[in-house]
């Protein structure tokens, strides 16, 4: 199948590459001419603007915008819309509020187009794991675009099946589903952070704790010199605990237990504010994702052990690499 690509950053880049490893073809732009040339090396077909990229699609046609969430995503679909044919559709694979989803659905179906929104995870290592996506869109157009999603999508791999799944939809269990209609994919995926941001502030304050077990002022017998890093890993072998994100965390602990490289300064996507937002909406308590968007928050005041844990792990999934700190003003 043939796909479009608008953004080759970090996840844009490999989600073509993945394609084209197991046969499809793509066509792909970025405004950094060297992300072309590199992906045109690999096999992409390079565009020079969008509507280079729009007649290089054999129609009925289907573009993956990658790009972040806000202007220039919306920018970019505008533009889009005044260059596709009726029957094509716009993939936004960002970090898009889910009700810009819903408006622009609206919106692009008035010129006969197809919007199908789909949150997507797996970081840097999409290329190699595969990329777990929640998809939302017109059933009919998510079928479509069943082999660019099936390519994309991690697989079975090793993880054992779940019990009485029979007449779920087997999709989900090669990690990709149809959430629903457009907005829903993003909603889940918003979610999804959200439950993200939580868990790594429990793992910081974790590991926060443990490092302070030997604090000065402790009774005889009573302080422990923990190795962070052995902890990490034996968590790793059968505890309940253990997640992609400890094997992270374990990771940059072998190679620093201090996380020197970092200062704790921790940005947030915006899905995790977006995520308390519809709690607020919905009248659904989330008192820990809350309280992790608000670590966040003052991170960028005063940094904390805790605080770089989140950053090593944000740079391991995600290639995240921490902004420098902005000094308060007097």
């Amino acid at each position: 199948m043939q796909l479009g690509i608008i953004g080759l950053g970090r996840m844009g880049g490999n989600i073509a590459r993945r394609l084209m490893k197991n046969g499809h073809g793509t066509v792909v732009y970025d405004r950094a001419p060297q992300a072309v040339q590199a992906l045109a090396a690999d096999g992409s077909v390079g565009a020079a603007d969008l509507a280079d990229l729009v007649s290089k699609l054999t129609a009925p046609r289907a573009i993956w915008v990658m790009l972040p969430a806000g202007a220039i995503t919306e920018g970019t679909i505008n533009t889009l819309a005044g260059l596709m044919s009726p029957g094509d559709v716009i993939i936004d694979g960002g970090n898009t509020n889910w009700k810009d989803d819903v408006r622009r659905a609206k919106s692009l179906a008035t010129k006969g187009l197809d919007y199908v929104d789909v949150g997507t995870s797996g970081g840097v290592w999409g290329l190699e794991r595969g990329y777990c996506m929640m998809i939302g869109g017109k059933a009919e157009t998510v079928t479509r675009l069943d082999p660019i999603f099936a390519t994309l999508a991690p697989g079975m791999g090793d993880v054992p099946r779940t019990p009485n799944r029979e007449g779920h939809d087997p999709r989900a269990e090669q990690g990709y589903i149809h959430a629903g209609p457009p907005g829903a994919g993003h909603f889940v995926k918003m979610i999804h952070n959200g439950i993200e941001y939580g868990l790594m502030q429990a793992y910081a304050e974790g590991f926060d704790i443990l490092r302070s077990a030997n604090a000065e002022g402790k009774a005889e017998g009573e302080s422990f010199d923990f190795k962070m890093a052995d902890i990490a890993e034996v968590w790793r072998r059968g505890s309940v605990v253990t997640s992609w994100l400890l094997d992270l965390t374990a990771s940059a602990m072998a190679a620093d237990a201090e996380l020197t490289e970092y200062s704790g300064f921790v940005e947030d996507s915006g899905e995790g504010r977006w995520t308390i937002e519809a709690a607020i909406d919905q009248a659904v308590p989330a008192e820990v994702l809350t309280a992790a968007l608000y670590t966040r928050f003052r991170s960028r005041q005063e940094h904390t052990y805790a605080e770089k844990i989140l950053s090593a792990m944000r740079k391991g999934f995600g290639g995240h690499v921490e902004p420098k700190a902005v000094e308060p003003k007097a």
